[in-house]
């Protein structure tokens, strides 16, 4: 049965995979609880986490993510003891998440947080599984960079058949039951689209919902990066035979 206005959800789980991100954490995780303290007064939720993934950086991240863990209960860190990339990291979060929500999406914030509670209210009026979102504009990531996420996003549309406009997006509100079937495999970057994939063979129902697009100002993305591409295209020939066999439980 889907929640009503007089039924929050239960709990909110918001996790950040992040790698030497010290010029963000504390950025991301104050416009994180505004957020969700904003969803409390609305009474959309009763409560919620900010977690942490820190993925063996090498910079401040992980020392400046356990003060505030030390001072605030509402955020949790989890550290890798080895580097995993962004599909460990979600995997990590996803499995850590005690919410019946769980929300991903990145340090550098690439959306406004205050486009949450529209995702939180998609996802309940229309009783979807996850709410994707998609970047309205891509011109501020460059040339390069967008035409590799049209041929990327051809693809998986292509060799798979899913029809979502930014698979990749870091934006991706999800109810936390769908992980009771979906067992992501990927330790790459190919694990956005892994997810969506899943979902949809499993008959899971996606909602895409448009946002305006922020870029990274400080450091560097290494989405776009040679080796992350080519294990992109590794990760998909690996898992292909698998997610063809996927049966769908709804």
């Amino acid at each position: 049965m889907a929640n009503s206005r007089s039924e929050p959800f239960k709990k909110l789980s918001v996790f950040y995979p992040m790698w030497n991100e010290e010029a963000y954490i504390e950025r991301a995780l104050r416009f994180g609880k505004q957020a969700c303290d904003g969803l409390i007064t609305s009474g959309d939720i009763e409560d919620y986490e900010i977690i942490v993934i820190d993925d063996k950086s090498t910079d401040r991240t992980g020392e400046i993510a356990d003060a505030m863990a030390a001072a605030d209960p509402r955020v949790r860190v989890i550290h890798h003891e080895r580097n995993r990339k962004l599909g460990g990291s979600m995997k990590t979060g996803f499995a850590a998440a005690t919410g019946d929500l769980v929300l991903y999406t990145d340090a550098d914030l690439p959306f406004d947080m205050h486009e949450l509670p529209r995702a939180v209210r998609l996802l309940r009026e229309y009783e979807v599984d996850i709410i994707s979102a998609y970047r309205f504009d891509r011109t501020g990531e460059g040339w390069l960079r967008s035409l590799y996420t049209f041929v990327y996003n051809g693809l998986i549309k292509t060799l798979f058949g899913v029809k979502v406009r930014d698979i990749n997006f870091a934006f991706k509100l999800c109810r936390r039951r769908i992980f009771d079937h979906i067992e992501l495999k990927s330790e790459g970057s190919f694990i956005d689209a892994e997810l969506v994939i899943r979902a949809t063979r499993l008959g899971y129902e996606i909602m895409q919902m448009g946002v305006d697009y922020f870029p990274r100002t400080r450091g560097e993305s290494t989405l776009s990066s040679p080796g992350v591409i080519v294990n992109i295209v590794r990760e998909m020939w690996m898992l292909r035979k698998d997610l063809d066999g996927i049966e769908k439980v709804r």
